[in-house]
């Protein structure tokens, strides 16, 4: 009797997941039907599992578009995603390593300000950001979209808790050596402390990835828009070309999953790993 409950157990979360997983795909299902799809297919009456004719076409249509420029939001997206990821990782872990192993009488005030700065809405510095921004010239630049976006409160604390939790062992090992903090991190921290990165890395790249009312205000030329503003424009447009729109949507999200296949694991792990515990 109790093995008969154990399989009906196993069989129900196997089917639950597997409507789960049916439920998550439904939005690429969308993005693939739709983009190859014509406009009398998408806005007809009666719904078709796909069309009978699909349209590749319609892949090349999307990027020779003149008032669509997703190729050159792709790579201003690209450019603005990783350099905004390696520079937040960086200067988020040297300042959680900082607060978690420098001996600062002040290192504990430091911490709560930034933890602080959390519950500050982003409302509230949206106009004085720009203000600097427009006053430094950093106007449609990449400076302007990437700088002022590189400092993570929340990566700072996440790789804070993480350095807590970090062997001493290993550190010792390298004062010993005559190794001071600063190649302490490079060389024996950093190494070991993949996951942490990877975890933060990935959430850090899906934000930038996906940022879109900060580009929207600072990236004004055509030419500085990302990915995001540029597909803004279909709901602007007087004509809307449905299936661009689920193409070049479809296009957007590619880097976002090729990313999160490869370092999913490290997510879950990384943050596991943090130690929310002191």
């Amino acid at each position: 009797m109790h093995d008969a409950l154990t399989r009906a157990g196993r069989a129900l979360r196997v089917v639950l997941l597997v409507a789960l997983a049916l439920l998550f795909l439904v939005p690429f299902y969308l993005l693939v039907r739709n983009g190859l799809a014509s406009e009398a297919d998408i806005t007809a009456p009666t719904w078709a599992f796909f069309p009978r004719e699909l349209h590749w076409s319609n892949l090349t249509e999307v990027f020779s578009d003149l008032d669509l420029p997703l190729a050159r939001a792709l790579l201003n997206s690209t450019l603005i995603a990783v350099s905004t990821t390696v520079g937040t990782v960086v200067l988020a872990s040297m300042a959680g390593y900082g607060l978690a192993r420098i001996p600062y009488r002040h290192a504990s005030v430091v911490f709560y300000a930034i933890l602080g700065t959390l519950m500050v809405p982003a409302a509230v510095t949206f106009v004085p950001s720009f203000v600097l921004v427009s006053t430094l010239g950093w106007i449609s630049t990449l400076r302007g979209l990437v700088i002022p976006t590189l400092f993570s409160a929340f990566a700072c604390f996440v790789f804070r808790q993480y350095f807590l939790g970090f062997p001493k062992e290993l550190e010792d090992a390298a004062r010993v050596d005559g190794l001071g903090y600063w190649r302490t991190y490079w060389r024996i921290v950093v190494p070991n402390a993949r996951p942490v990165f990877a975890a933060v890395g990935t959430i850090v790249f899906i934000g930038a990835w996906n940022s879109f009312l900060w580009p929207l205000v600072i990236g004004q030329d055509q030419s500085a828009w990302t990915v995001q503003v540029a597909l803004s424009t279909f709901t602007t447009a007087q004509n809307l070309n449905l299936h661009e729109l689920f193409v070049a949507a479809g296009v957007s999200i590619v880097p976002l999953v090729v990313v999160f296949l490869l370092l999913q694991r490290y997510i879950v792990a990384g943050v596991e790993r943090s130690g929310i515990d002191d």
